[in-house]
């Protein structure tokens, strides 16, 4: 018995012009669908041919109403690019019968919103919508990722506010005033917690509560063996010229001059110093350019590792740039003093790096407070610039757990 064959069947526009609608909600998936009713409104000014294909497509639920339609700003983009087609296929005699298809993209309409503000705006970002259609459709790489971060930027508009305020008064009914002030101050310890190194507070031993190998992975660690050379051998006369030219960290030309003389021990060190001071230098830039912002020996793994973990991107002058924004900078303070602490065994000199890295004394103890560190004084070091106190940061177990500064303070009696 021969196998039953199938065909199909193109069947064209619509007598009346109507194509098949799909439409596809903006903010979820339907339920039920077949309780829907929808309503498709076309443009009557026939004679321009600009407007003559302008649609408007409505529907309503229990809950929301619902607008989509193929021009302006809430239209796909795919319309234009490409032709989609529906087949219905008769099961009994094979044959599919195929019709031309139109997208629209359902969107929630709130009671209230002013259609002539709407429409004002569409026609105002018309030209615009035209020539992002144009490079979505033949820009450059260079292009198209700025038109993305634009539209990552652009600020909610009103209906999105109201979207937000209704949210917020059902949680509010929902969940209670009490709970949301609880889950904001667990999230507040959250975000502070965002730029630390990961960190494992119920570790037995120092060097296991901010582990190495989640400061410098071991790949990195093989790849610094060669840039860490001149490091590795260091003379005093070495140090000499670092001192008068300031090319490195103070903090990097005071460990250097007591390098361990232990062939294994000292390559450690090495490599540690070098990611230190490159990290440190990293950290005093505002933008950063790979080219020219980064040591020329720099492996390129740590050189993606810098940018990938220590900066975000930012969208200036049509331009993507590499910015190092102040919760990046500091992280970057928080993983300095994690790897000066695996070098100086678990206790270093805070003062000295906070110079290093231009920072003010309240911004430096902030981040050791915030990674659990005990504060304690220090004598100024033999051959420093100065006379005063430094702050020592020591890593005990268990973590030093401090209290939010910002409190009441308690007025002074009256005699």
């Amino acid at each position: 018995m021969a196998a039953a064959r199938a065909s199909w069947v193109y069947s064209g526009d619509q007598p009346d012009g109507q194509n098949v609608l799909l439409a596809q909600f903006a903010n979820g998936k339907l339920q039920n669908s077949s309780t829907l009713d929808f309503t498709l409104y076309k443009n009557k000014d026939e004679a321009n041919p600009r407007k003559k294909h302008q649609k408007i497509l409505v529907t309503e639920t229990d809950r929301l109403s619902y607008v989509g339609s193929n021009f302006g700003t809430g239209a796909l983009k795919c319309n234009s690019l490409s032709r989609y087609f529906v087949g219905v296929l008769n099961k009994d005699s094979g044959e599919m019968e195929v019709f031309d298809a139109e997208q629209f993209n359902m969107q929630p309409f709130f009671p209230g919103e002013s259609t002539n503000t709407i429409t004002e705006e569409k026609v105002e970002k018309s030209y615009r919508d035209k020539v992002d259609s144009l490079i979505e459709a033949f820009g450059t790489n260079k292009q198209k990722r700025a038109l993305n971060a634009r539209k990552m930027n652009q600020v909610g508009s009103e209906t999105l506010s109201e979207a937000v305020t209704k949210a917020a008064e059902n949680i509010i009914e929902t969940k209670g005033v009490e709970a949301l002030v609880k889950d904001a101050a667990q999230h507040d310890v959250q975000d502070v917690s965002l730029f630390l190194p990961p960190c494992h507070a119920e570790a037995d031993q120092p060097e296991n509560v901010y582990k190495f190998d989640d400061l410098i992975s071991s790949e990195e660690y093989k790849g610094l063996e060669i840039p860490s050379a001149p490091f590795r051998n260091i003379t005093s006369e070495d140090i000499k010229t670092m001192l008068e030219n300031k090319s490195h960290s103070f903090f990097v030309i005071e460990e250097l001059q007591s390098m361990p003389v232990d062939e294994k021990s000292r390559d450690h060190k090495a490599r540690c110093l070098w990611f230190l001071d490159v990290l440190i230098k990293f950290g005093l830039q505002k933008v950063v350019k790979k080219k020219t912002d980064l040591p020329p020996d720099c492996p390129h793994l740590i050189v993606g590792k810098l940018m990938k973990h220590f900066t975000v991107l930012s969208y200036n002058n049509g331009h993507l740039q590499n910015v190092i924004s102040a919760s990046m900078k500091a992280k970057i303070t928080a993983y300095v003093i994690a790897l000066a602490m695996h070098i100086n065994n678990f206790q270093t000199n805070l003062t000295i790096l906070q110079r290093d890295m231009r920072l003010t004394e309240n911004r430096m103890l902030e981040v050791a407070k915030a990674m659990g560190l005990k504060i304690s004084k220090k004598k100024s070091p033999l051959g420093a610039f100065d006379d005063e106190d430094h702050k020592l940061g020591i890593l005990t177990i268990p973590l030093i757990s401090y209290q939010p500064s910002g409190g009441r303070r308690k007025r002074k009696k009256m005699a």
